[in-house]
Order: C-alpha cells, then structure tokens, then sequence
C-alpha cells in the first residue's frame, strides 16, 4: 500500500507538470494563433494597398499611353522638317546664283513687296523648323522616359507576384506546422484514461489514503477534461483561421484576376492608340503633302521674282547702314541733350528758390513794417490793443470728441487764428496771438512797454477777459514758480527804478480790490468784507477815486509776495463744475508809481491797473446754485455791461452807460482816451467751449476797433521837495483817497504788521 501511495504521488505529481505544460503549450499556442491571424491581416491589408497602387500607376500609365499621338506628331514634324531643310538649301543656293550673275537692276519696283513677303515666309520656316527640332528632342525625351515608367512598373509588378507566391507559401507552411502540432496535441491526453490502477485496502489509513488519492484523480481528470474543452476551442479557432486564410486566398487570387483582365485590358488600348497613331500620321502625311504642292507653286514665284531682288537688296542694305549709325549715335546725342537740359532745369529751379528766398524776406519785412506802423497808428489813434491767448487742453477737458482742439494759428502771421465752429472756419484778426506752448515770459514781453510807460507819467490798464477756467488768473497772476504779468510788472518796475536811481526819486504803492456782488471790497484792509463807493476827485479834475481803499507802498520783491499773498487770501474763488478754483469776483490789482526828478524838479504820476476779470460762464455748464447762482448772475450782468459800454465807445454814441455797473464805472478811465488799455483775451482750445470761444473772439475784435484818443503824460513842475514829502504825499489820481502823510505812514505801517503777521 505504501509503494502504491508512493506511485499515486509520482503520477499524480507527473499529471500535475503535464497539466502546467499543456496549460503554457495552450497558452504560447493562442499567443501564435492571435499573431498569425494579425500578421494574415496586415498581409491582406498590404495586398490590397499594393493592388490599389498597381492600379493607380496602370490609369497612370493609361493617361501617359496618351502621347503616342505626340510621336505621331513627332515623326510628322520630322519628315516635314527634313523636307523644309531640303528646300532652303534650295532656295539659298538659288539665291546665291542670283547673287553671282550680277544681272541688270530691274526698274520695276512693284516686286519689292512681293520679294519681302518671301524673305517674311522663308524667316517663318526656318523658325518652324527650328521649333519643330526642338520638339521631337523634347518627344523623344517623353517616349524614353515613358519606356522607363513601364519597364519599371513591369519590374514592380514581377516582385510583387515573387513575393506574394513567397508569402502563400510560407503561410502553407506555418498551416501544416499548426496542424501536426493540434494533432500531437490530440495525442498526448489519452495516455491518462488508463493510470488509474484498482488497489486492496486493507487498513483505515490506506483507505483514507486511497480515498484522497481517488478524489485527487477526480479532480486531476476534471482539469484534463476542460483542456480537452479548451483543446476543441482552439480547434474551432485553428478551423476559423483556416477558413479566413482560405477567403484570403481567394480574394488574393480574385485581385490576380483583375490584375490580368486589368493588364489586358491596357494592351489592348495600347494596340488601339497604336493604330490611331498609324492613321494621324497617314493623314498628316497626306496633309504634308498638300502643303508640299503649295510650297512647291510659292518657290516657282519666288525663282521669278528673285531675278529683280538685288537692286532692292543694295538699297535696303544702305538704307539699313545709315539706321545703324544713327542708332550707335543716338545714345551720345541723347545723354548729351539730357546734360543740357537738367543744366537749364537746375538753374531756372536755382533762380526760382532765390526769387522766392528774397520775396519771402520781403513779405517779412514788409509784414513787421506794417504791425510797426499798426502799432503807431494804434498808439495814435489810442486804440484798446487786444492780444489772444490760447490754454493748453489739460486732464480737465476729458477725451472724445468734445475735447479736441478747434484753434489753430497762422504759420506766416502770429496775430491770426482759426476757429472751426459747426464745420466751418472762422478767422480772427488780434495785435498778437500766444500759442498754448507760450511761456509767462513771452506773454510778458509783449507787455513790458506798456508797463514801463507808467514810469514815465501814463495811466496804463491791461484786463483780462474770456470764460471761466480759460486761464485769466494764470495769465494775470500766476503760480510762485512761474508768476504772472502782475508779479513780473512789479519787478520790472523796480529794476527800471533802480536804473534811474542816479537822477530820480520814485516811490511805487499797490492797492488791491475787488468787485464781490457788484460791491467794491478792499482786499489790503482791516476789513475785507466792508463795502466802498466810487466818487469823484474834489479837485474838479473829473477823475475817479475810492474813498477808504488801502494803499501800501512796496520796496522789495518781498513786500510783493506779501501784498499778493494777502490779496488771494482775501478773494473770493470757489469751485465749480467748469473750475477747480474759479474767480468768483473781479479783481483790481493798483500799481501807483509817482517820480521826481531832482535836478529839474519833475514830478510825475503813473498808475499801473491790472484786471482780472471773473469769467462769462453759462449757469446749467458750471453747475452754480445758491450763492454760486447769484455769483453768476453778477458776473454775467457786470460783463454784459462792459459789452454795453465797448458798443457804446465803438459806435461814438454820445452817452456811454459806465455807471449800469460798478466794474465799467471803476473801469471808466482807462476806457475813456486818458489811459493805454492792453486787453488779453482768454480763450479755451476745446470743442465743448466753442461757443463761448467764438463769443469772447468776436467782442476781442469790437474792443480792437474801438478808438479812445491820444493819451496825456501826468507831468507837473513843481518846487523840489524832500524824500519824506514824496514818501507821504497824497494821491492825487483816480480811485484813491487823500489822507494826511501821517494817516498815511500809520496806514502802511499797521498793514506792513498785519502782513508779516500773516505771513
């Protein structure tokens, strides 16, 4: 019993590693089946790819097979080549023995034409027949290469056949071997039916034994029966495999037969093309033919008419000499009459710019004449001069349409500029126009005369106008960096005194005020809201003063800044829609500059009225209420009333209405002939201001043509007097009051306190 559990374990372990065999022979065997089926697969596929490309490249060689008419049609040009060779050595040599006999020259000229037509026709067949050499080289290079494409495509199609015949024979082969391996395979399983051996138990162990032997076999023979099932299985899928190889084999020997038909096919429309070959080249020949007797009856005309060609020839050959020397000369003549004619273009292109180089310094010259002699006339005549200015457009204006520029300027006179209001453009004519890049000191020089002239004794106005935010208060007043023309005139004013200091006594007094509301307030007094009136001198001269209106005498740069300082810190401004800090009053700024000349006892009074007006401005743009409202409403009313009274003056009326407002009956001096009154006008570049740009332009031009009169200096003699009494002496012009020297020096030093104290 224990040798037979011993065998039973042997066999048992011996089944068990031919299972594991036939498990991995089953396995490797699948993995071959699977890759001889794709391997069968990609062959069919690149079966039918390269019948796909033999059948391309045969509708290839069908297209190409089409030039067999082109050698018909080169062995036709051929033949009529060789025969258009045969008869121009003919005619040459004819022509040459013409040449030789040297015959009469023949009178009758009408041959000429009919000798040039020939000599035309003999050029064309030489073309053509040079054209036709060029064509059969090219046809006989088509035909050789076609050969070579079919001995090629031939070649192909040869190791294709090899190499398909190589493949179904190596597929046979690989069939067999699959085959002779199922049926060893088939073979090798029967040996276990007949393992099981009977065996007497004779003891419990033995037979627990065997029984676990027993079922083990079960199991064992269990496991054989599902390979035998997996065996069939693949049986199924060898058979499977047969039977697709068979179909492909079937489709390979179906594309053959198509090749064949296909092959067929194409020799017998090679054999058709051939025979239309045959007949294109009969009928060409036929036509060649035709065409020969014609050619053949033209030569006989032209043997006739050769005979009279050589006097025409010599005549043609002289004529032809003289085109070529004048050809070889015409280049020289030419480059020559090119020389000379840039030399004349040059120097009338030379005379003209000088023309115009001494016109255009004529015209300049001419030009500052005439604004010299303007400006003579005008002092004469004691016209308001009027000088433009146009602001930079800033971040304020916006962007769009509506802040684009609308002014420009004249390049050849600066006293003009442009207005493009509703499409059209409108020009004004001022004494001077300052573009946006002008700087403070440009404006200033401008000016500088009429401010030097209060030195001298002359009453002197300059006032700003235009619209709100149009840049006045920068114009008039500035920044501390960069002051206006009232700081600047000051300064000037003392440089011009230190100048004449040798000779002359002066002392120089600035009054600030403003016109709030249509009430006159001081800006240097104690109290600043106090309101004052405009009266008349006591004196009978006709002249106007304030009564109660401060006057503080500058010596220094600094006392300047502190009257300025001052001045602002007093002035009404607020902010509005159309401006950040918008002038909400009219400011004066009275320079009052009295001189004494010690040696003859001179004395002289000049008074300096700087104006910064408030601007015009349209009450649903800038957005005022309140107070704002009735601001406006001042502004506008007291600014149409200087509208009124320029009307009034330009048209000589006899009354003009100063007193309709307090700013043109403070103004009435300077705007009545006794004063030399500068206007800058203010003006905005934008388009959303257009209008009120158009409107302060127009009322520029009505002040320029307003004439006031000559101006008189304010000179007296009188006995000379100290340095005290000048100092302390009481005004006696416009707009002043008179108090005594010592009201006068308690004044000035109660003020001089305040503004140290402020400052």
């Amino acid at each position: 019993v224990m040798a037979s559990m011993a065998h039973l374990q042997e066999e048992k372990l011996r089944l068990q590693e031919e299972l594991l065999g036939l498990q991995e022979k089953l396995a490797a065997q699948e993995n071959n089946e699977l890759s001889r089926s794709l391997q069968l697969q990609g062959q069919v596929e690149s079966l039918k790819a390269k019948l796909l490309e033999q059948a391309q490249e045969i509708s290839r060689l069908r297209s190409e097979l089409g030039g067999t008419d082109a050698e018909k049609h080169r062995d036709l040009l051929a033949a009529e080549n060789e025969r258009l060779q045969q008869e121009m050595k003919a005619c040459e040599g004819e022509l040459r023995e013409l040449r030789r006999q040297q015959q009469a020259p023949c009178r009758d000229c009408a041959h000429l034409q009919e000798n040039a037509g020939l000599q035309e026709r003999l050029s064309q067949l030489q073309r053509e027949a040079e054209e036709a050499r060029a064509k059969l080289a090219e046809l006989d290079l088509e035909v050789q290469q076609k050969t070579n494409r079919l001995a090629e495509v031939e070649l192909r199609l040869k190791d294709s056949l090899a190499e398909r015949a190589e493949e179904e024979e190596r597929l046979s082969r690989r069939l067999r071997d699959s085959q002779e391996t199922i049926a060893s395979l088939k073979s090798q399983p029967q040996q276990i039916k007949y393992i099981i051996k009977t065996v007497e138990v004779e003891s419990a162990k033995a037979k627990q034994a065997l029984c676990e032997s027993q079922s083990r076999n079960q199991y064992l023979q269990e496991q054989v029966g599902m390979q035998r099932q997996v065996l069939k299985e693949m049986e199924q899928q060898l058979q499977s495999s047969q039977k697709t190889a068979a179909q492909l084999r079937a489709q390979i020997m179906m594309y053959e037969a198509e090749l064949e038909r296909a092959h067929g096919q194409m020799l017998e429309e090679m054999q058709a093309m051939e025979e239309e070959k045959n007949r294109a080249i009969e009928e060409a020949f036929s036509r060649a033919q035709v065409e020969m007797k014609a050619v053949h009856e033209n030569l006989a005309g032209v043997r006739t008419n050769l005979l009279t060609l050589q006097p025409a020839l010599r005549t043609l050959t002289h004529d032809y000499n003289n085109l070529k020397r004048q050809v070889r000369d015409f280049p020289l003549l030419l480059q020559e009459t090119l020389r000379s004619a840039r030399a004349e273009i040059g120097q009338a292109i030379e005379e003209v710019h000088s023309t115009n180089r001494e016109l255009l310094r004529k015209y300049r010259r001419e030009l500052q004449l005439r604004k010299k002699c303007h400006n003579e006339l005008v002092r004469l005549k004691g016209n308001i001069r009027v000088f433009g200015r146009v602001r930079p457009i800033t971040k304020e204006d916006g962007e769009g349409p509506e802040a684009a520029n609308v002014v420009t300027f004249d390049a050849d006179d600066d006293a003009v500029l442009h207005l493009l209001h509703k499409g059209k453009q409108v020009s004004f004519e001022l004494d001077k126009v300052f573009p946006p890049q002008a700087s403070q000191e440009e404006v200033f020089q401008e000016v500088q005369a009429l401010v030097t002239s209060c030195i001298d004794g002359y009453n002197v106005c300059i006032f700003a106008y235009g619209q709100t935010g149009a840049g006045k208060t920068y114009t008039m007043e500035g920044t501390a960096a960069n002051p206006g023309i009232n700081q600047r005139a000051l300064q000037l004013l003392f440089s011009e005194v230190r100048g004449k200091a040798a000779d002359w006594d002066y002392a120089i007094s600035v009054s600030a005020a403003e016109i709030y509301n249509e009430a006159l307030r001081d800006l240097l007094g104690k109290e600043p809201q106090e309101k004052l009136e405009i009266k008349l001198c006591p004196d009978g001269s006709g002249q106007l003063y304030v009564p109660g209106l401060t006057e503080f005498r500058v010596q220094s740069v600094e006392d300047i800044n502190k009257v300025f300082e001052f001045g602002h810190v007093n002035r009404a401004t607020e902010c509005t829609n159309l401006n950040e800090h918008s002038s909400r009053s009219h400011a004066l700024l009275i320079i009052t500059v009295r001189g004494l000349d010690r040696s003859t006892g001179l004395r002289t009074t000049g008074k300096l009225n700087l104006v910064d007006l408030a601007g015009s401005e349209r009450v649903g743009r800038s957005g005022a209420e309140g107070s704002r409202l009735r601001e406006a409403q001042h502004i506008n009313k007291s600014l149409s009333a200087l509208g009124d009274v320029i009307y009034a003056l330009r048209s000589r009326q006899g009354h003009v209405p100063f007193r309709n407002s307090k700013l043109t009956y403070l103004l009435q001096d300077s705007l009545s002939g006794d004063s030399k009154t500068l206007m800058m006008v203010q003006v905005s570049p934008v388009e959303k201001n257009t209008s009120e740009t158009l409107c302060s332009l127009k009322f520029a031009e009505r002040v320029r043509s307003v004439e006031l009169g000559p101006v008189s200096r304010k000179a007296e003699l009188a006995s000379w007097p100290s340095q005290e009494q000048l100092e302390g002496d009481a005004p006696s012009g416009r707009g002043h009051a008179s108090p005594s020297p010592g009201q006068f020096s308690g004044r000035a030093t109660s003020i001089r306190r305040k503004l140290q104290t402020s400052g």
